[in-house]
């Protein structure tokens, strides 16, 4: 076999097994949600603890990725994924072992603190690992697919694991995952080069206090109200910490935090869309869960299975989204996407007691699934398009960390306004303002790509033209299309 040949196929099983990690890092955000109640039974969590087994993830992992990002950039993307990878691999067999309430939210924040440092690197490892253009863009596709479909492949694997063998088996299968990766990177996956250059410990400090304090106070929400002086203190402080960040980073000569990837008002609104719509996705997967068993008597393996629509619908639509992008661009699929996505929202405001799975869930997550396939790919391409190869763990690390804040934002606002209507023993009330809640991240996120969607000629009279209108992105691996 020619010696081209052979660098492809290499190539290709490196961009395969940087998916695989970045598959096993996104589930694991919602592989235990329906394993709660057991884990409550076996460990004695209380109605308000257990929710930290879900928002000690959050919280570590949403508080460090831009730290992750860049140390991606200064140590090597490789070196830094494979030390993320190996301590969520540790942290997940301990937290299979945990004893105790308190020691599974230990784990389970170490597990956040590996996957921060782990997952900025992804999306730049997986561009240095395509062998050409073509494959960069399916490999963008897959990695929208693995990112917005991982949580509802999370929820099925999570119920065939605890009704099949026990609740520590969420955690445990992430072992075996983790080791062949951590085994077969070094073999197919190419170091990226080391940025050389002083590391910006203040800004470092400032970023992970800022973005912990803020995710703090976002995920305690439900707990002590929007209004609460816990909550408003807290996110005053988060703040207060990220204005300080923006003024030290424009004072020092190797800042951490790249504020010029923010200036592009096209990487920006990408990050809007990418905050709200994956706010807005969580009720998708906490209200329905809740329907699927409360109002419909279904068990957690049954709970997994019912989101099929919406797994098998993204993963559809990630194999013709790389055409679709290259023939119509990615922000018009972004305006439909999101659009796909609001009605999915209000057709499941519609459920009531009489409601059955195959009249309201069904379609509303098939509908779910093949939009979520259409924006994904679109927003990241966007997001990361022109970006210079200094600065693409930064920058990947930008864009998770808008996903991790637009989950813990849309978690406070859903459950909030879901237990502003709740009554005890009964589902459904609540359950409409909450999924017309979602219905609202979707609109302002439409909002924003009708904006990005606007002609050139108009935006360019509006705003004058900028850089990044033909992005270049040799640094990302996308195409032009990204218009």
């Amino acid at each position: 076999m020619p010696d081209s040949q052979t660098s492809a196929r290499r190539a290709r099983t490196g961009v395969l097994i940087v998916l695989v990690a970045q598959l096993m890092l996104v589930l694991d955000a919602t592989v235990v949600n329906v394993a709660l109640p057991r884990i409550a039974t076996d460990l004695g969590f209380g109605p308000a603890t257990l929710s930290w087994v879900l928002n000690g993830y959050t919280l570590a992992f949403g508080g460090l990725l831009l730290l992750g990002g860049r140390l991606g950039d200064v140590l090597g993307r490789l070196r830094t994924f494979q030390v993320g990878l190996a301590l969520f691999t540790i942290a997940s067999f301990v937290g299979g072992l945990a004893p105790t309430a308190g020691a599974l939210v230990a784990a389970r924040a170490a597990q956040g603190v590996g996957a921060a440092l782990a997952a900025p690197g992804v999306l730049a490892l997986l561009t240095t690992s395509a062998p050409d253009e073509e494959a960069r863009r399916r490999g963008y596709a897959l990695f929208g697919a693995v990112s917005s479909g991982g949580a509802s492949i999370g929820l099925l694997l999570g119920g065939l694991l605890t009704d099949l063998g026990s609740w520590r088996w969420t955690l445990w299968i992430n072992v075996p995952i983790g080791l062949a990766v951590l085994l077969l990177a070094p073999r197919f996956v190419e170091e990226t080069p080391r940025v050389r250059g002083r590391f910006d410990v203040l800004g470092a400090v400032l970023a992970t206090s800022g973005a912990v304090a803020l995710v703090y106070a976002l995920i305690e929400t439900p707990t002590y109200g929007w209004s609460s002086d816990r909550t408003l203190g807290t996110a005053a402080l988060g703040l207060v910490l990220l204005g300080a960040l923006a003024v030290v980073e424009t004072r020092v000569a190797e800042p951490m935090l790249r504020l010029h990837l923010l200036r592009s008002r096209r990487r920006l609104g990408s990050l809007a869309v990418m905050a709200l719509v994956v706010g807005g996705q969580l009720s998708m997967f906490f209200l329905v869960v809740q329907f699927l068993q409360r109002t419909l008597g279904f068990g957690p393996m049954a709970s997994g299975l019912a989101f099929l629509p919406l797994s098998l619908g993204i993963f559809g639509m990630s194999r013709l989204t790389p055409r679709l992008v290259g023939r119509f661009g990615a922000a018009p699929l972004m305006v439909v996407g999101v659009l796909g996505l609001l009605v999915s929202f209000v057709w499941m405001s519609g459920v009531s007691e009489q409601s059955t799975y195959w009249t309201t869930a069904f379609g509303a997550l098939l509908v779910n699934g093949l939009s979520a396939g259409l924006v994904f790919m679109p927003v990241t391409m966007t997001a990361l398009a022109g970006v210079e190869p200094q600065d693409a763990g930064a920058a990947s690390g930008m864009l998770q960390t808008f996903q991790q804040l637009g989950s813990a934002v849309g978690v406070a606002a859903i459950v909030s306004v879901y237990a502003a209507g709740a009554v005890p023993d009964a589902f459904t009330p609540g359950a409409r303002e909450a999924f017309l809640t979602s219905a609202a991240f979707a609109s302002l996120a439409l909002l924003v790509a009708l904006g990005l969607a606007r002609p050139r000629r108009a935006r360019d009279a509006a705003t004058g033209p900028e850089a990044d209108d033909v992005p270049e992105l040799a640094a990302t691996g996308a195409t032009p299309a990204v218009a």
